[in-house]
């Protein structure tokens, strides 16, 4: 039973290394760009 304890403590530790990693490794910026929608004023009164 000690060793499934240390296992799963060991793949805790693990797994929020690689996501520490990948926070700080990856692009995770979104992509940027112009957006240009026509917008139509007082239309109908």
């Amino acid at each position: 039973m000690g060793r499934v304890i240390k296992l799963l403590v060991l793949l805790v530790i693990v797994g929020f290394l690689g996501l520490v990693g990948f926070a700080y490794l990856a692009d995770l910026s979104p992509p940027q760009g112009d957006v240009t929608k026509p917008v139509v004023l007082d239309a109908g009164d």
